[in-house]
């Protein structure tokens, strides 16, 4: 019999570190246990999230599952985003944003695979900041891609791309990191990628943006 308590705990520490809905398939590959179990274990967290008043909710889409802020709250959310907007970008948004400008066009999966953690976050934030938006799809997977802006652009004070430094002085292990995406990208294509386990981080250096053209508040 399996042990629910720990498979609705390991549920929610692999949702949480999701950047796409997880399918009870997937789930179940991953926990090594039966769909069936799987599926009354996500029934029975949804159920108790709602009992319980929490401020976020777990929803079944399409054949996934994921969490979600609740509605109730997207008024406290939105003025939290729009506040944020004056503020300097945090160390993680600095390292996110220097990824996706190397290596665009980028999907979400991959800037996770490249710093070991979630990225849903500090994705929200750099796209709330005009900073980076959605450039394309991948034509294998159907995954959104993303890009820097017209917007980056100008606070960097660089006319197009070209203009970023080389990438080499700013990630020596550049081989290393290109080996990572191409394994990230075949993981990807075969849908049979894990979710990251809690806590592992990327032993790779991240590409940083140079410290002389740091992104300048948005006021």
């Amino acid at each position: 019999m399996t042990d629910t308590p720990w498979v609705e705990s390991a549920i929610e520490a692999l949702l949480i570190l999701a950047t796409e809905p997880l399918t009870e398939t997937e789930l179940a590959a991953t926990l090594d246990a039966p769909v069936g179990d799987i599926k009354i274990a996500l029934q029975r967290l949804a159920r108790w999230y709602d009992e319980t008043g929490r401020g976020f909710e777990l929803r079944h889409i399409g054949d996934g599952w994921r969490y979600y802020t609740r509605p109730e709250h997207s008024e406290t959310i939105a003025r939290s985003i729009l506040e944020g907007q004056h503020g300097k970008l945090s160390q993680a948004a600095m390292e996110t944003l220097a990824v996706i400008a190397y290596l665009q066009p980028i999907s979400r999966s991959r800037i996770a695979a490249v710093r070991g953690v979630n990225v849903d976050t500090v994705v929200r934030t750099l796209i709330s900041r005009n900073l980076v938006c959605e450039v394309s799809r991948d034509e294998t997977s159907g995954a959104g891609l993303l890009g820097t802006t017209t917007y980056f652009l100008e606070r960097m004070g660089l006319t197009s791309l070209d203009e970023l430094p080389p990438l080499a002085p700013n990630l020596p292990e550049a081989t290393q990191l290109e080996e990572e995406l191409r394994r990230a990208t075949v993981e990807e294509v075969s849908r049979d990628q894990a979710p990251l386990p809690i806590g592992k981080q990327s032993t790779l250096a991240e590409p940083t943006l140079p410290e002389a053209e740091e992104i300048p508040d948005g006021t």
